[in-house]
Protein backbone atom coordinates (compact mmCIF):
# COMPACT_ATOMS: atom_id res chain seq x y z
CA UNK A 1 0.00 0.00 0.00
CA UNK A 2 2.95 2.65 0.69
CA UNK A 3 4.76 1.94 -2.48
CA UNK A 4 1.45 2.28 -4.39
CA UNK A 5 1.11 5.64 -2.45
CA UNK A 6 4.56 7.00 -3.15
CA UNK A 7 4.17 5.94 -6.61
CA UNK A 8 1.26 8.41 -7.11
CA UNK A 9 2.75 10.93 -4.95
CA UNK A 10 3.03 13.53 -7.95
CA UNK A 11 -0.73 13.49 -7.93
CA UNK A 12 -0.77 14.17 -4.58
CA UNK A 13 1.90 17.01 -4.80
CA UNK A 14 -0.11 18.13 -8.17
CA UNK A 15 -2.79 18.31 -6.59
CA UNK A 16 -1.67 20.41 -3.90
CA UNK A 17 0.15 22.75 -7.06
CA UNK A 18 -3.59 22.56 -8.56
CA UNK A 19 -6.03 23.68 -5.67
CA UNK A 20 -3.53 26.57 -5.31
CA UNK A 21 -3.58 27.09 -8.72
CA UNK A 22 -7.62 26.97 -8.24
CA UNK A 23 -7.81 29.05 -5.75
CA UNK A 24 -5.18 31.63 -7.40
CA UNK A 25 -7.34 31.68 -10.73
CA UNK A 26 -11.03 32.37 -8.66
CA UNK A 27 -8.81 35.59 -6.87
CA UNK A 28 -7.69 36.50 -10.70
CA UNK A 29 -11.42 36.31 -11.58
CA UNK A 30 -12.97 37.98 -8.92
CA UNK A 31 -10.08 40.83 -9.12
CA UNK A 32 -11.20 41.27 -12.84
CA UNK A 33 -14.58 42.10 -12.07
CA UNK A 34 -13.67 45.28 -11.01
CA UNK A 35 -10.58 46.04 -12.56
CA UNK A 36 -12.30 46.08 -16.14
CA UNK A 37 -15.07 47.89 -14.67
CA UNK A 38 -12.71 50.19 -13.73
CA UNK A 39 -10.48 50.62 -16.80
CA UNK A 40 -12.83 49.36 -19.27
CA UNK A 41 -12.18 47.20 -22.53
CA UNK A 42 -9.76 49.66 -23.74
CA UNK A 43 -7.56 49.87 -20.91
CA UNK A 44 -7.97 46.06 -20.45
CA UNK A 45 -6.81 45.79 -24.48
CA UNK A 46 -3.71 48.29 -23.22
CA UNK A 47 -2.96 45.56 -20.32
CA UNK A 48 -3.42 42.47 -22.64
CA UNK A 49 -0.40 44.11 -24.59
CA UNK A 50 1.80 44.96 -22.20
CA UNK A 51 1.51 41.73 -20.34
CA UNK A 52 2.19 39.63 -23.30
CA UNK A 53 5.66 41.26 -24.00
CA UNK A 54 6.38 40.72 -20.38
CA UNK A 55 5.21 37.04 -20.54
CA UNK A 56 7.88 36.70 -23.34
CA UNK A 57 10.26 38.39 -21.39
CA UNK A 58 9.07 36.08 -18.35
CA UNK A 59 10.14 32.83 -20.41
CA UNK A 60 13.26 34.30 -21.32
CA UNK A 61 14.68 34.96 -17.66
CA UNK A 62 12.43 33.07 -15.44
CA UNK A 63 9.67 30.87 -16.89
CA UNK A 64 12.53 27.68 -17.67
CA UNK A 65 13.68 27.91 -14.10
CA UNK A 66 11.53 26.24 -12.30
CA UNK A 67 11.21 23.41 -14.23
CA UNK A 68 14.92 23.37 -14.91
CA UNK A 69 16.47 23.80 -11.75
CA UNK A 70 13.80 21.34 -10.12
CA UNK A 71 15.02 18.39 -13.01
CA UNK A 72 18.76 19.13 -12.41
CA UNK A 73 18.23 19.05 -8.72
CA UNK A 74 16.14 15.99 -8.41
CA UNK A 75 18.37 14.52 -11.18
CA UNK A 76 20.92 14.77 -7.95
CA UNK A 77 19.43 13.96 -5.42
CA UNK A 78 18.61 10.34 -7.28
CA UNK A 79 22.31 9.59 -7.11
CA UNK A 80 22.13 11.27 -3.22
CA UNK A 81 24.26 13.99 -4.17
CA UNK A 82 23.27 16.86 -1.71
CA UNK A 83 26.14 18.98 -2.60
CA UNK A 84 25.58 19.12 -5.99
CA UNK A 85 22.14 19.37 -6.06
CA UNK A 86 22.67 22.66 -3.60
CA UNK A 87 25.05 23.98 -6.21
CA UNK A 88 22.80 23.39 -8.84
CA UNK A 89 20.97 25.96 -7.31
CA UNK A 90 23.11 28.46 -6.56
CA UNK A 91 24.24 28.67 -9.61
CA UNK A 92 20.50 29.21 -11.16
CA UNK A 93 20.30 31.93 -8.69
CA UNK A 94 23.47 33.80 -10.03
CA UNK A 95 22.30 33.18 -13.88
CA UNK A 96 18.90 34.22 -12.55
CA UNK A 97 19.66 37.49 -11.35
CA UNK A 98 22.18 38.43 -14.20
CA UNK A 99 19.76 37.56 -17.15
CA UNK A 100 16.56 38.78 -15.45
CA UNK A 101 18.44 41.86 -14.39
CA UNK A 102 19.74 42.89 -18.08
CA UNK A 103 16.01 41.99 -20.00
CA UNK A 104 14.41 43.87 -17.66
CA UNK A 105 16.65 47.02 -18.41
CA UNK A 106 16.13 46.40 -22.02
CA UNK A 107 12.14 46.39 -21.45
CA UNK A 108 12.17 49.44 -19.34
CA UNK A 109 14.57 51.34 -21.99
CA UNK A 110 12.72 49.81 -24.87
CA UNK A 111 9.09 50.10 -23.76
CA UNK A 112 8.23 52.81 -26.65
CA UNK A 113 9.72 50.73 -29.24
CA UNK A 114 8.44 47.42 -28.07
CA UNK A 115 4.63 49.41 -27.84
CA UNK A 116 4.30 51.12 -30.11
CA UNK A 117 7.08 49.88 -33.01
CA UNK A 118 6.26 46.47 -32.58
CA UNK A 119 2.43 45.85 -30.95
CA UNK A 120 1.04 49.11 -32.61
CA UNK A 121 -0.28 50.42 -29.08
CA UNK A 122 1.79 53.29 -28.39
CA UNK A 123 -0.37 53.64 -24.91
CA UNK A 124 0.59 50.36 -23.71
CA UNK A 125 4.39 51.25 -22.66
CA UNK A 126 3.01 53.38 -19.52
CA UNK A 127 2.37 49.45 -18.52
CA UNK A 128 5.39 47.89 -19.99
CA UNK A 129 7.72 50.28 -18.22
CA UNK A 130 6.35 49.25 -14.88
CA UNK A 131 6.05 45.61 -15.64
CA UNK A 132 10.01 45.81 -16.21
CA UNK A 133 11.68 45.59 -12.38
CA UNK A 134 9.10 42.66 -12.11
CA UNK A 135 11.30 39.95 -13.71
CA UNK A 136 14.25 40.28 -11.92
CA UNK A 137 11.75 39.75 -8.84
CA UNK A 138 9.90 36.38 -10.87
CA UNK A 139 13.26 34.94 -11.90
CA UNK A 140 14.56 34.36 -8.76
CA UNK A 141 11.57 33.48 -7.26
CA UNK A 142 11.75 30.28 -9.76
CA UNK A 143 14.71 29.56 -8.95
CA UNK A 144 13.42 29.03 -5.50
CA UNK A 145 10.17 27.44 -6.40
CA UNK A 146 12.46 24.64 -8.36
CA UNK A 147 14.68 23.94 -5.74
CA UNK A 148 11.77 23.41 -3.17
CA UNK A 149 9.80 21.09 -6.53
CA UNK A 150 12.96 19.52 -7.11
CA UNK A 151 12.98 18.11 -3.25
CA UNK A 152 9.59 16.78 -3.74
CA UNK A 153 7.78 19.93 -2.06
CA UNK A 154 5.01 21.52 -4.10
CA UNK A 155 3.92 23.19 -1.06
CA UNK A 156 6.30 26.69 -0.74
CA UNK A 157 5.82 27.10 -4.56
CA UNK A 158 1.27 26.88 -4.14
CA UNK A 159 1.29 28.74 -0.93
CA UNK A 160 3.31 31.65 -2.67
CA UNK A 161 1.60 31.49 -5.69
CA UNK A 162 -1.73 32.14 -3.53
CA UNK A 163 -0.14 35.09 -1.34
CA UNK A 164 1.38 36.83 -4.86
CA UNK A 165 -2.26 36.15 -6.21
CA UNK A 166 -4.16 37.72 -3.23
CA UNK A 167 -1.36 41.10 -3.16
CA UNK A 168 -1.24 41.15 -6.65
CA UNK A 169 -5.81 41.64 -6.92
CA UNK A 170 -5.80 43.96 -3.91
CA UNK A 171 -2.47 45.98 -5.46
CA UNK A 172 -4.03 46.02 -8.57
CA UNK A 173 -7.65 47.48 -8.14
CA UNK A 174 -6.25 50.05 -5.99
CA UNK A 175 -3.49 51.45 -8.81
CA UNK A 176 -5.68 50.94 -11.45
CA UNK A 177 -8.49 53.29 -9.80
CA UNK A 178 -6.10 56.20 -8.44
CA UNK A 179 -3.68 56.52 -11.48
CA UNK A 180 -7.16 56.27 -13.56
CA UNK A 181 -8.05 59.31 -11.97
CA UNK A 182 -4.73 61.14 -13.00
CA UNK A 183 -5.14 59.84 -16.22
CA UNK A 184 -8.28 61.68 -16.86
CA UNK A 185 -6.48 65.19 -16.02
CA UNK A 186 -3.69 63.98 -18.30
CA UNK A 187 -6.40 63.25 -20.82
CA UNK A 188 -8.14 66.43 -20.45
CA UNK A 189 -4.62 68.62 -20.61
CA UNK A 190 -3.41 66.63 -23.76
CA UNK A 191 -7.05 66.37 -25.24
CA UNK A 192 -6.14 62.49 -25.72
CA UNK A 193 -8.98 60.20 -24.08
CA UNK A 194 -6.33 57.12 -24.09
CA UNK A 195 -4.35 58.76 -21.61
CA UNK A 196 -6.94 57.45 -18.87
CA UNK A 197 -7.19 54.09 -20.08
CA UNK A 198 -3.17 53.65 -20.56
CA UNK A 199 -2.28 55.21 -17.11
CA UNK A 200 -5.10 52.70 -15.67
CA UNK A 201 -3.51 49.57 -17.48
CA UNK A 202 -0.50 51.16 -15.34
CA UNK A 203 -1.65 51.34 -12.32
CA UNK A 204 -3.17 47.32 -12.67
CA UNK A 205 0.11 46.33 -13.52
CA UNK A 206 1.87 47.22 -9.94
CA UNK A 207 -0.16 44.67 -8.59
CA UNK A 208 2.37 42.25 -10.70
CA UNK A 209 5.55 43.67 -8.91
CA UNK A 210 4.05 43.99 -5.22
CA UNK A 211 2.61 40.65 -5.36
CA UNK A 212 6.10 38.99 -6.49
CA UNK A 213 7.63 40.74 -4.09
CA UNK A 214 6.10 39.82 -1.24
CA UNK A 215 5.75 35.85 -2.50
CA UNK A 216 10.04 35.95 -3.20
CA UNK A 217 10.37 37.19 0.69
CA UNK A 218 7.86 34.59 2.18
CA UNK A 219 9.66 31.71 -0.12
CA UNK A 220 13.00 33.31 1.03
CA UNK A 221 12.11 32.92 4.88
CA UNK A 222 11.02 29.22 4.39
CA UNK A 223 14.54 28.77 2.07
CA UNK A 224 16.17 30.26 5.53
CA UNK A 225 13.93 28.21 7.53
CA UNK A 226 14.68 24.98 5.77
CA UNK A 227 18.40 25.82 5.73
CA UNK A 228 19.76 23.84 9.26
CA UNK A 229 18.14 20.72 7.72
CA UNK A 230 19.52 21.26 4.25
CA UNK A 231 22.70 21.70 6.02
CA UNK A 232 22.89 18.77 8.00
CA UNK A 233 21.71 16.27 4.74
CA UNK A 234 24.59 18.62 2.90
CA UNK A 235 27.05 17.19 5.85
CA UNK A 236 26.04 13.74 5.51
CA UNK A 237 27.06 13.54 1.72
CA UNK A 238 29.65 11.91 1.43
CA UNK A 239 30.15 12.29 -2.83
CA UNK A 240 33.33 12.06 -3.88
CA UNK A 241 33.14 14.31 -7.40
CA UNK A 242 31.68 18.13 -6.68
CA UNK A 243 30.50 19.17 -9.71
CA UNK A 244 32.57 22.97 -11.21
CA UNK A 245 30.50 26.11 -11.10
CA UNK A 246 31.63 25.74 -15.33
CA UNK A 247 29.97 22.26 -15.41
CA UNK A 248 26.70 23.57 -13.90
CA UNK A 249 26.33 26.58 -15.79
CA UNK A 250 27.25 24.99 -18.71
CA UNK A 251 24.55 22.27 -17.66
CA UNK A 252 22.22 24.82 -17.07
CA UNK A 253 22.06 26.59 -20.34
CA UNK A 254 21.75 23.70 -21.83
CA UNK A 255 18.55 22.49 -19.97
CA UNK A 256 17.00 26.07 -19.91
CA UNK A 257 17.83 26.73 -23.29
CA UNK A 258 15.26 23.95 -24.68
CA UNK A 259 12.78 25.35 -22.26
CA UNK A 260 12.92 28.49 -23.11
CA UNK A 261 12.67 27.51 -26.58
CA UNK A 262 9.71 25.98 -26.40
CA UNK A 263 7.91 27.99 -23.98
CA UNK A 264 8.60 30.80 -25.94
CA UNK A 265 7.55 29.62 -29.44
CA UNK A 266 4.58 28.19 -27.53
CA UNK A 267 3.96 31.48 -25.75
CA UNK A 268 4.81 34.00 -28.38
CA UNK A 269 1.82 33.65 -30.55
CA UNK A 270 -0.17 35.73 -28.08
CA UNK A 271 2.43 38.52 -29.30
CA UNK A 272 2.19 37.70 -33.07
CA UNK A 273 -1.36 37.57 -32.31
CA UNK A 274 -1.79 40.83 -31.21
CA UNK A 275 0.98 42.35 -33.41
CA UNK A 276 -0.73 40.84 -36.90
CA UNK A 277 -4.46 41.90 -35.15
CA UNK A 278 -3.37 45.07 -34.75
CA UNK A 279 -1.73 46.24 -37.89
CA UNK A 280 -4.34 44.05 -40.07
CA UNK A 281 -7.12 45.84 -38.46
CA UNK A 282 -5.01 49.37 -39.05
CA UNK A 283 -4.51 48.79 -42.24
CA UNK A 284 -7.74 47.95 -43.53
CA UNK A 285 -8.79 51.15 -41.56
CA UNK A 286 -9.89 50.53 -37.74
CA UNK A 287 -9.22 53.09 -35.44
CA UNK A 288 -6.46 51.95 -32.07
CA UNK A 289 -9.27 52.57 -29.64
CA UNK A 290 -11.46 49.62 -31.36
CA UNK A 291 -8.69 47.14 -31.78
CA UNK A 292 -8.00 47.50 -28.04
CA UNK A 293 -11.77 47.08 -27.09
CA UNK A 294 -11.20 44.00 -29.20
CA UNK A 295 -8.04 42.76 -27.71
CA UNK A 296 -10.02 43.54 -24.40
CA UNK A 297 -12.44 40.63 -25.26
CA UNK A 298 -9.76 38.48 -25.96
CA UNK A 299 -8.18 39.53 -22.37
CA UNK A 300 -11.17 38.19 -21.01
CA UNK A 301 -11.36 34.92 -22.89
CA UNK A 302 -7.89 34.61 -21.89
CA UNK A 303 -9.15 35.34 -17.99
CA UNK A 304 -11.81 32.22 -18.21
CA UNK A 305 -9.31 30.03 -20.51
CA UNK A 306 -6.57 29.68 -18.14
CA UNK A 307 -8.28 28.25 -15.33
CA UNK A 308 -9.00 24.79 -16.08
CA UNK A 309 -5.36 24.87 -17.57
CA UNK A 310 -4.47 24.98 -14.22
CA UNK A 311 -4.25 20.87 -13.71
CA UNK A 312 -2.17 20.42 -16.89
CA UNK A 313 0.70 22.87 -15.39
CA UNK A 314 0.20 21.42 -11.97
CA UNK A 315 0.81 17.98 -12.58
CA UNK A 316 3.41 19.20 -15.48
CA UNK A 317 5.73 20.47 -12.87
CA UNK A 318 5.30 17.55 -10.15
CA UNK A 319 5.45 14.65 -12.64
CA UNK A 320 8.80 15.69 -13.82
CA UNK A 321 10.91 14.81 -10.38
CA UNK A 322 9.80 11.40 -10.51
CA UNK A 323 9.42 10.92 -14.48
CA UNK A 324 13.37 11.93 -14.27
CA UNK A 325 13.73 9.20 -11.33
CA UNK A 326 11.81 6.38 -13.22
CA UNK A 327 12.89 7.31 -16.61
CA UNK A 328 17.21 7.21 -15.37
CA UNK A 329 16.28 3.56 -13.62
CA UNK A 330 15.31 2.82 -16.87
CA UNK A 331 11.74 1.62 -15.38
CA UNK A 332 9.95 1.81 -19.05
CA UNK A 333 6.70 0.55 -17.13
CA UNK A 334 6.61 3.45 -14.33
CA UNK A 335 7.19 5.64 -16.92
CA UNK A 336 3.92 5.30 -18.61
CA UNK A 337 2.40 4.54 -15.82
CA UNK A 338 2.79 8.22 -14.52
CA UNK A 339 2.42 9.93 -17.60
CA UNK A 340 -1.05 7.57 -18.46
CA UNK A 341 -2.24 8.61 -14.96
CA UNK A 342 -1.30 12.37 -15.43
CA UNK A 343 -3.70 12.57 -18.61
CA UNK A 344 -6.30 11.20 -17.10
CA UNK A 345 -6.40 13.19 -14.28
CA UNK A 346 -5.87 16.77 -17.07
CA UNK A 347 -8.72 15.16 -19.37
CA UNK A 348 -11.06 14.75 -16.68
CA UNK A 349 -10.77 18.88 -15.70
CA UNK A 350 -10.24 19.58 -19.94
CA UNK A 351 -13.10 17.89 -21.46
CA UNK A 352 -16.23 19.13 -19.46
CA UNK A 353 -14.42 22.82 -19.40
CA UNK A 354 -14.68 22.92 -22.62
CA UNK A 355 -18.16 21.63 -23.01
CA UNK A 356 -19.58 24.15 -20.39
CA UNK A 357 -17.85 27.08 -22.40
CA UNK A 358 -18.77 25.97 -25.46
CA UNK A 359 -22.90 25.80 -24.34
CA UNK A 360 -23.55 28.86 -21.70
CA UNK A 361 -20.04 31.59 -22.34
CA UNK A 362 -22.62 34.31 -22.14
CA UNK A 363 -24.00 33.39 -18.99
CA UNK A 364 -20.60 32.51 -17.05
CA UNK A 365 -19.02 36.18 -18.51
CA UNK A 366 -22.75 37.98 -17.11
CA UNK A 367 -22.06 36.72 -13.88
CA UNK A 368 -18.33 37.56 -13.85
CA UNK A 369 -18.48 40.56 -15.97
CA UNK A 370 -22.04 41.73 -15.65
CA UNK A 371 -21.57 45.73 -16.21
CA UNK A 372 -20.08 45.26 -19.91
CA UNK A 373 -21.59 43.65 -23.48
CA UNK A 374 -20.06 40.13 -23.50
CA UNK A 375 -21.34 38.91 -26.75
CA UNK A 376 -17.88 39.67 -28.41
CA UNK A 377 -15.99 37.70 -25.51
CA UNK A 378 -18.92 34.51 -25.63
CA UNK A 379 -18.46 34.13 -29.38
CA UNK A 380 -14.80 33.47 -28.66
CA UNK A 381 -15.54 30.94 -26.53
CA UNK A 382 -17.88 29.26 -28.52
CA UNK A 383 -15.14 28.87 -31.43
CA UNK A 384 -12.13 28.26 -29.34
CA UNK A 385 -13.27 25.93 -26.07
CA UNK A 386 -11.92 22.85 -27.81
CA UNK A 387 -8.82 24.43 -28.09
CA UNK A 388 -9.07 23.66 -23.97
CA UNK A 389 -8.44 20.21 -24.51
CA UNK A 390 -5.59 20.50 -26.90
CA UNK A 391 -3.78 23.24 -24.95
CA UNK A 392 -4.15 20.96 -21.93
CA UNK A 393 -2.76 17.93 -23.14
CA UNK A 394 0.18 19.48 -25.26
CA UNK A 395 1.39 21.38 -21.75
CA UNK A 396 0.93 17.95 -20.06
CA UNK A 397 3.14 16.30 -22.88
CA UNK A 398 5.59 19.47 -23.32
CA UNK A 399 6.53 18.80 -19.70
CA UNK A 400 6.95 15.35 -20.41
CA UNK A 401 8.87 15.00 -23.05
CA UNK A 402 11.00 17.86 -21.17
CA UNK A 403 11.26 15.29 -18.52
CA UNK A 404 12.26 11.84 -20.42
CA UNK A 405 15.12 14.18 -22.13
CA UNK A 406 13.64 14.92 -25.39
CA UNK A 407 14.09 18.57 -24.64
CA UNK A 408 14.21 19.37 -28.31
CA UNK A 409 10.99 17.55 -29.15
CA UNK A 410 8.54 20.01 -28.20
CA UNK A 411 10.64 23.03 -29.85
CA UNK A 412 10.33 21.40 -32.94
CA UNK A 413 6.59 20.47 -32.49
CA UNK A 414 5.85 24.26 -31.42
CA UNK A 415 7.37 25.97 -34.05
CA UNK A 416 6.15 23.90 -37.20
CA UNK A 417 2.53 24.72 -35.19
CA UNK A 418 3.69 28.59 -34.75
CA UNK A 419 3.80 28.52 -38.71
CA UNK A 420 0.48 26.85 -39.58
CA UNK A 421 -0.83 28.87 -36.62
CA UNK A 422 0.46 32.64 -38.59
CA UNK A 423 -0.27 31.27 -42.00
CA UNK A 424 -4.00 30.68 -40.75
CA UNK A 425 -4.28 33.58 -38.72
CA UNK A 426 -3.23 35.69 -41.86
CA UNK A 427 -5.76 34.19 -43.95
CA UNK A 428 -8.51 34.63 -41.47
CA UNK A 429 -7.52 38.16 -40.79
CA UNK A 430 -7.00 39.48 -44.19
CA UNK A 431 -9.46 37.25 -46.98
CA UNK A 432 -11.95 36.05 -44.46
CA UNK A 433 -11.79 39.11 -42.11
CA UNK A 434 -13.10 37.84 -38.99
CA UNK A 435 -11.15 40.32 -37.09
CA UNK A 436 -10.96 38.63 -33.45
CA UNK A 437 -12.46 35.65 -33.64
CA UNK A 438 -9.67 34.92 -36.11
CA UNK A 439 -6.99 34.84 -33.62
CA UNK A 440 -8.89 32.34 -31.49
CA UNK A 441 -9.80 29.98 -34.68
CA UNK A 442 -6.18 29.74 -35.44
CA UNK A 443 -4.77 28.89 -31.75
CA UNK A 444 -7.52 25.94 -32.28
CA UNK A 445 -5.42 25.24 -35.25
CA UNK A 446 -1.98 25.44 -33.37
CA UNK A 447 -3.17 23.19 -30.56
CA UNK A 448 -4.55 20.82 -32.18
CA UNK A 449 -1.14 20.23 -34.13
CA UNK A 450 0.97 20.56 -30.96
CA UNK A 451 -1.06 17.37 -29.87
CA UNK A 452 -0.68 15.06 -33.05
CA UNK A 453 3.58 16.24 -33.01
CA UNK A 454 3.66 15.62 -29.51
CA UNK A 455 1.79 12.33 -29.29
CA UNK A 456 4.36 11.31 -31.96
CA UNK A 457 7.17 12.32 -30.15
CA UNK A 458 6.27 10.60 -27.34
CA UNK A 459 6.00 6.82 -28.84
CA UNK A 460 9.46 7.55 -30.14
CA UNK A 461 10.81 8.41 -27.33
CA UNK A 462 9.40 5.65 -24.67
CA UNK A 463 7.08 4.15 -26.80
CA UNK A 464 4.11 5.17 -25.08
CA UNK A 465 0.52 5.46 -26.59
CA UNK A 466 -2.43 7.48 -25.00
CA UNK A 467 -4.97 5.33 -24.25
CA UNK A 468 -8.24 6.57 -26.01
CA UNK A 469 -11.29 5.52 -24.45
CA UNK A 470 -11.12 6.02 -20.87
CA UNK A 471 -8.94 9.26 -20.76
CA UNK A 472 -11.20 10.98 -23.82
CA UNK A 473 -14.45 9.15 -24.84
CA UNK A 474 -15.78 8.56 -21.11
CA UNK A 475 -15.21 11.56 -19.89
CA UNK A 476 -16.71 13.62 -23.53
CA UNK A 477 -20.05 11.69 -22.92
CA UNK A 478 -20.11 12.00 -19.51
CA UNK A 479 -19.69 16.09 -20.61
CA UNK A 480 -21.89 16.44 -22.85
CA UNK A 481 -24.43 14.82 -20.94
CA UNK A 482 -23.84 17.55 -18.19
CA UNK A 483 -23.99 20.17 -21.22
CA UNK A 484 -27.28 19.23 -22.54
CA UNK A 485 -28.67 19.38 -18.54
CA UNK A 486 -26.83 22.96 -18.14
CA UNK A 487 -27.75 24.29 -20.84
CA UNK A 488 -31.44 23.46 -20.61
CA UNK A 489 -31.44 23.97 -16.66
CA UNK A 490 -29.80 27.27 -17.25
CA UNK A 491 -32.34 28.85 -19.58
CA UNK A 492 -35.29 27.25 -17.78
CA UNK A 493 -34.25 29.24 -14.41
CA UNK A 494 -33.43 32.31 -16.41
CA UNK A 495 -36.98 32.91 -16.71
CA UNK A 496 -38.04 33.14 -13.82
CA UNK A 497 -35.14 33.81 -10.96
CA UNK A 498 -32.06 36.76 -12.12
CA UNK A 499 -29.50 35.30 -14.43
CA UNK A 500 -26.81 35.14 -12.21
CA UNK A 501 -28.50 32.53 -9.75
CA UNK A 502 -29.51 30.48 -13.07
CA UNK A 503 -26.22 30.29 -13.87
CA UNK A 504 -24.60 29.79 -10.10
CA UNK A 505 -27.08 26.92 -9.60
CA UNK A 506 -26.59 25.28 -13.42
CA UNK A 507 -22.75 25.05 -12.96
CA UNK A 508 -23.46 23.50 -9.37
CA UNK A 509 -25.62 20.81 -11.08
CA UNK A 510 -23.68 20.48 -14.03
CA UNK A 511 -20.47 19.29 -11.98
CA UNK A 512 -23.00 16.80 -9.91
CA UNK A 513 -24.13 15.48 -13.23
CA UNK A 514 -21.06 15.31 -14.49
CA UNK A 515 -19.60 13.31 -11.90
CA UNK A 516 -22.75 10.99 -11.68
CA UNK A 517 -22.32 10.25 -15.37
CA UNK A 518 -18.98 9.40 -15.42
CA UNK A 519 -18.93 6.69 -12.64
CA UNK A 520 -22.09 5.41 -14.20
CA UNK A 521 -20.55 4.28 -17.52
CA UNK A 522 -17.67 3.33 -15.31
CA UNK A 523 -15.11 6.02 -16.64
CA UNK A 524 -13.77 5.86 -13.16
CA UNK A 525 -13.02 2.97 -10.97
CA UNK A 526 -12.65 2.28 -7.56
CA UNK A 527 -8.88 2.01 -7.91
CA UNK A 528 -8.19 4.51 -9.78
CA UNK A 529 -9.84 7.11 -7.17
CA UNK A 530 -8.28 5.76 -4.53
CA UNK A 531 -5.04 6.89 -6.26
CA UNK A 532 -6.09 10.22 -6.32
CA UNK A 533 -5.34 12.97 -3.77
CA UNK A 534 -7.59 12.27 -0.78
CA UNK A 535 -9.11 9.11 -2.82
CA UNK A 536 -9.94 6.85 0.31
CA UNK A 537 -12.29 9.62 1.51
CA UNK A 538 -13.92 10.38 -1.57
CA UNK A 539 -14.45 6.26 -2.25
CA UNK A 540 -15.96 6.10 1.20
CA UNK A 541 -18.48 8.43 0.26
CA UNK A 542 -19.29 7.52 -2.91
CA UNK A 543 -20.14 3.76 -1.89
CA UNK A 544 -22.12 5.80 0.80
CA UNK A 545 -24.65 7.38 -1.48
CA UNK A 546 -24.20 4.13 -3.93
CA UNK A 547 -22.43 5.63 -6.43
CA UNK A 548 -19.61 3.44 -5.87
CA UNK A 549 -19.59 -0.24 -6.01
Amino acid sequence: MGKKKNGNEFLVQGGILAAAGMISRIIGMIYRIPLLNIMGTTGQGFYEVAYQIYSIALILTSYSMPLAVSKLVSARLSRHQEKNAYRIFKAALLFAIVVGGGISLIIFFGADLLAGGVMKMSMSAYALRVLAPGLVIVSVMGVLRGFFQGQGSMVPTAVSQILEQVIHAIVSIIGAYVLLQYGKTVSSDQRNDLYAPAFSAAGATLGVIIGGLIALLFLVLIFYAYKGKLNKRIRRDRTTRQESFGFIFKVLILTIAPVILSSTVYNIQNVIDSAMFSSIMSAQGFSEKHCAALLGSLGQYYTLFNVPLFMANALGSSIVPPLVRAYEKQNKEQVHQKIEMAMRVTMLIAVPSAVAFFVIPKPMLDLIWGSIDNTVAANLFRIGSISIIFYAASTLTNAVLQGVNRMMAPVKNAATSLVIHIAALFVMLVFFHWSIYAVVASKVIFGLAMCILNSHNLREAVGYVQEKKRTFVYPAVAAVIMGIVVFVLQFVLALVISSAIATLSAIVVGICVYGISLLAIGGLTEAEILALPKGAKIARMLQKVHLLK
